[in-house]
């Protein structure tokens, strides 16, 4: 080994042990961490990033049920890659990561098992002008669109519904689903629209509805308008594309040098990435069997031309299977990951914090090569999507994020 390689390596492991240090010494929102073990097991627990609502950058409010605040990647992408490094999510969901990544000048890199995923992150990852969308959409002929199913009549008024049509047959022609070699200011029209779909105020193109990260049924949906009695408003779908895309585009954009790579697949077989070329992974996976991505899903689908049915999201409702799970990921990690390579595996609570998922985490990497650093818990009093529910904040729900930390040895 050469003189340059063991500099490297020393400093690599001073990069670790300086992370830990950093953990334990973080007093930024005027709390002491408290650190702790625990089954063997080292316990960092502080509020380590904001608790407040829209503080990040515009760009991410994109809705997207179950996903973690952007701050969460950007606090360890921060102190763990240097710009040009590979950040990788392979549960990216909305893509927070990768965004998040290519903010910062990192190379922007995720997988979904959902086709909607990489619809919904790679339009964020590519340059476009509010300017540019305004023009495009002028060019979209609103009269083709004929209602095809009557049901989704529950959600729009029907000129609104005749628009919708129009605009999933533009977007057929200018950014065709299965290709990368899509107009990306329609790619990006495309993604807008996909979180436009339904919700509880004007700026979407139902009618009053449940929060926008998931669908209520054609039948929930009918209970909710005689609730209420009303129907759906007529909406004007080029406005609300256009208002969107102002927010989200307020505090600019991503980087247009960025390079990127989003992939649609299983997390644990990603041959798409190559051996030992992630710098590192922060993620969360499906916790157990609380969230029915593909019901929840299912007229962002319809809208983006996707048979939700043809979608294999696994639904692990034991501890075992989903242990089984986690642990073929982590032997993909070691797959992907530099030597020296991090990953934040993000598990949240479940079950009113009686499974604790972080401990199953670390049993699942025992026997891998990953030195195991540690969790960290950061914990928080905010307000969740829970609450729209009937759950209450700090009771049920997720209430902290719990990492475990790995390096690849």
């Amino acid at each position: 080994m050469n003189q340059l390689s063991l500099f490297e390596v020393s400093r690599r492991a001073d990069t670790a042990e300086s992370f830990i240090d950093d953990l334990v010494s973080f007093d930024d929102f005027g709390k002491k961490t408290v650190s702790d073990e625990k089954d063997g097991i080292p316990y960092f627990v502080n509020e380590f990033w904001t608790a407040g609502q829209r503080q990040a950058h515009s760009i991410h409010e994109v809705s997207y049920r179950a996903c973690f605040k952007a701050q969460l990647p950007e606090f360890f992408i921060s102190r763990l890659t240097k710009p040009g490094d590979v950040v990788l999510d392979p549960f990216m969901g909305r893509g927070t990561t990768p965004v998040q990544a290519g903010l910062m000048g990192r190379q922007a890199f995720g997988n979904d098992v959902n086709p909607l995923s990489v619809l919904l992150a790679r339009p964020r990852l590519r340059p476009v002008s509010v300017q540019a969308v305004a023009d495009a959409l002028n060019t979209v002929d609103w009269s083709r669109g004929q209602i095809q199913r009557e049901d989704l009549l529950a959600f729009y008024h029907p000129a609104t519904l005749r628009k919708l049509e129009a605009l999933r047959l533009w977007l057929a022609d200018r950014a065709p689903l299965g290709s990368d070699e899509v107009d990306s200011v329609a790619d990006w029209i495309r993604m807008v629209a996909i979180n436009r779909l339904s919700g509880h105020s004007p700026g979407f193109f139902s009618g009053r509805s449940m929060p926008p990260n998931q669908a209520v049924s054609v039948k929930a949906q009918l209970k909710i308008n005689e609730k209420l009695g009303v129907e759906p408003p007529e909406r004007d779908v080029a406005q609300v594309i256009l208002k969107k895309t102002r927010t989200l585009l307020k505090d600019g954009g991503v980087p247009g040098q960025v390079r990127s790579c989003l992939l649609t697949g299983s997390a644990w077989d990603m041959p798409g990435i190559a051996n030992a070329t992630v710098d590192l992974t922060v993620t969360s996976p499906p916790f157990l069997d609380i969230v029915q991505y593909a019901a929840d899903n299912w007229l962002r689908c319809w809208f983006a031309g996707i048979d939700p049915a043809n979608v294999a999201i696994d639904i692990h409702r034991t501890e075992e299977a989903w242990s089984m799970m986690v642990n073929r990921v982590l032997r993909e990690q070691a797959r992907i990951l530099r030597p020296d390579g991090y990953v934040a595996f993000e598990v949240g609570e479940v079950r009113n914090g009686k499974v604790l998922l972080e401990r199953l985490v670390w049993q699942a990497a025992e026997g891998l090569p990953f030195d195991r650093l540690g969790v960290m818990v950061n914990d928080q009093t905010f307000t969740k999507t829970a609450n729209c529910w009937g759950v209450d904040n700090g009771t049920k729900g997720t209430n902290t994020n719990r990492i475990v930390l790995l390096r690849r040895l």
